[in-house]
């Protein structure tokens, strides 16, 4: 997942954070409950790609996040944080 993400804009520490929260996010089954599929890197890619122009990969992810935090609840735990 790591190397996945070098193609957005962030250091390795914030490409380490993102991946775990990714990992974490995967794991709690929040996906498979809302959408009826199991998270995959592609999927992580694609909705980060989404994103607005010029945000940085930790904005990509809390961007994403932040959309399905309003659409069904529950996934505030796996924004990333200072």
């Amino acid at each position: 997942m790591k190397s996945a993400l070098e193609q957005f804009d962030g250091g390795e520490q914030r490409r380490h954070v993102v991946a775990r929260q990714a990992r974490d996010l995967a794991d709690s089954g929040r996906i498979a409950e809302d959408f009826g599929y199991e998270l995959t890197v592609e999927d992580v890619l694609d909705n980060l790609e989404d994103a607005p122009e010029g945000h940085t990969l930790v904005e990509r992810w809390n961007w994403w996040i932040g959309s399905l935090e309003v659409s069904h609840g529950g996934y505030h735990e796996f924004r990333v944080r200072r």
